[in-house]
């Protein structure tokens, strides 16, 4: 009987280039995917104002900025709420009352998937990466998990 020296798996096949590749991408992609809706989100004018240019943050001066402050629209009332939330709640207990929230206000779903992330970035910093990440789950199609990823990274 001959035995054959290559490295096989468990089925018998060798990885060959598209598992390669195919792993290539399940770690990239989802990198690509948080970057790519990062810089969406910067080209964005959240001034209101129906100018063509598009201002950074950084860009307003303090002359400019409103002498009292303006009253907080729905979505980060919400993502305020829910941070305190988790200070002192699991995420699981938090994503269930976003999943609630956006189910009960429609108007919300917009931005149900910016609200996930970053209760997955802050999940990273009270829980640690993993034990945040065994939270994750199809809220907001899945953001809560690549807001992990990127707090990770």
């Amino acid at each position: 009987m001959k035995h054959s020296t290559t490295p096989q798996t468990r089925r018998g096949h060798r990885g060959g280039p598209a598992r390669r590749i195919g792993r290539t991408l399940a770690l990239v992609l989802p990198v690509v995917l948080v970057l790519s809706g990062t810089l969406a989100v910067t080209r964005v004018n959240w001034t209101g104002s129906p100018s063509g240019s598009v201002l950074a943050a950084s860009d307003v001066s303090a002359a400019e900025a409103p002498a009292e402050p303006a009253a907080q629209a729905p979505q980060d009332v919400l993502r305020d709420q829910l941070m305190t939330e988790l200070q002192h709640k699991n995420p699981g207990v938090v994503l269930t009352h976003l999943q609630q929230a956006v189910n009960g206000h429609p108007s919300l779903a917009r931005h149900c998937g910016s609200l996930a992330r970053a209760l997955g970035k802050a999940a990273v910093r009270i829980y640690g990466a993993s034990r945040a990440q065994s939270y994750a789950r199809p809220v907001c199609d899945t953001a809560f998990a690549s807001g992990v990823l990127a707090a990770h990274t």
